[in-house]
């Protein structure tokens, strides 16, 4: 954490980033997250189109997104995306703190052309992906279409993310995934803002998320 901080009505907010370094015997990655960003990113996973949804999840999120990923893929892309995802999503959960003060719920719709993808998010400590979205093909770029919803379950799994993806209707595959993923993106953004009325409350009965 940083020694900077933001001024928000009455209430001071010490700034919202975090880096994770994770290391295995099949990947080694390092994630710098700022909540609070404009949406710059620098992400390289060895993947092509993988780095282009990423880019897109920073740009329509304004979460600045640093991602370096050096996997395994000369046996293919399992562990390369699902490390990926579980590295953001530590990143997330650790700069988002005791959650004081988030908007915590957010949905959004995401339409692209001839695709419309519905998206919400609750940020509640509960993991789950509900995902509802099918692809005519197996691969996009050199990006196996499988991955996709891999990727969103380790993302959800390691920030504790209630996350619903459904694709409601589309034809084009690339169509279809950026859709999502800005979705997430935009659904995102909203769920991590400060909400000045909540000031610095935890958004649950429970005290605690």
């Amino acid at each position: 954490m940083g020694a900077r901080s933001r001024y928000w009505g009455r209430m001071t907010t010490p700034a919202r980033t975090a880096t994770i370094s994770r290391r295995t015997s099949e990947t080694s990655i390092d994630v710098t997250v700022n909540l609070d960003g404009t949406g710059a990113y620098t992400v390289s996973t060895g993947i092509g189109f993988f780095d282009h949804m990423l880019e897109q999840l920073s740009r329509h999120s304004l979460i600045d997104l640093n991602v370096k990923t050096v996997g395994d893929l000369h046996i293919d892309q399992h562990h390369t995306v699902e490390d990926t995802g579980l590295a953001i999503g530590a990143a997330i959960l650790k700069a988002l703190g005791e959650k004081r003060g988030i908007r915590r719920y957010a949905d959004a719709l995401s339409p692209m052309d001839e695709t419309l993808t519905r998206v919400a998010i609750d940020i509640s400590g509960r993991p789950y992906l509900v995902w509802k979205t099918d692809f005519s093909q197996k691969r996009l770029g050199e990006m196996d279409t499988e991955m996709f919803e891999h990727f969103f379950h380790s993302f959800a799994q390691e920030a504790g993310l209630t996350l619903h993806i459904e694709t409601l209707y589309g034809t084009n595959n690339h169509h279809i995934a950026e859709a999502a993923f800005k979705g997430v993106a935009r659904a995102l953004r909203e769920a991590v803002e400060l909400d000045p009325r909540k000031a610095g409350v935890i958004p649950s009965t429970k005290g605690v998320l």
